[in-house]
């Protein structure tokens, strides 16, 4: 799965879990940029984002991730083995 892709299905996961239809996130969007972007909110992201992809996030994944590209990442990581 290319990039694009995963950030598209990416954007409607956040759009939904924040209720923001305005939200595009890009490969620098960190919590900062996401007004209701807390740690329970983290939580019920990651767990939409599994959902969506059809995968499961170890700890490591998941207390590493700093912006959303390294997300992408490891998605893509996921998805393209």
């Amino acid at each position: 799965m290319e990039r694009e892709e995963i950030f598209t299905r990416l954007n409607n996961v956040f759009r939904d879990v924040f209720d923001d239809d305005s939200i595009t996130v890009n490969d620098n969007t960190t919590a900062d940029d996401i007004e209701d972007w807390d740690s329970l909110e983290h939580i019920n992201l990651i767990v939409a984002i599994e959902q969506e992809f059809g995968l499961k996030f170890n700890m490591h994944d998941v207390t590493t991730f700093k912006n959303v590209g390294e997300m992408v990442n490891v998605i893509s990581n996921y998805l393209n083995k």
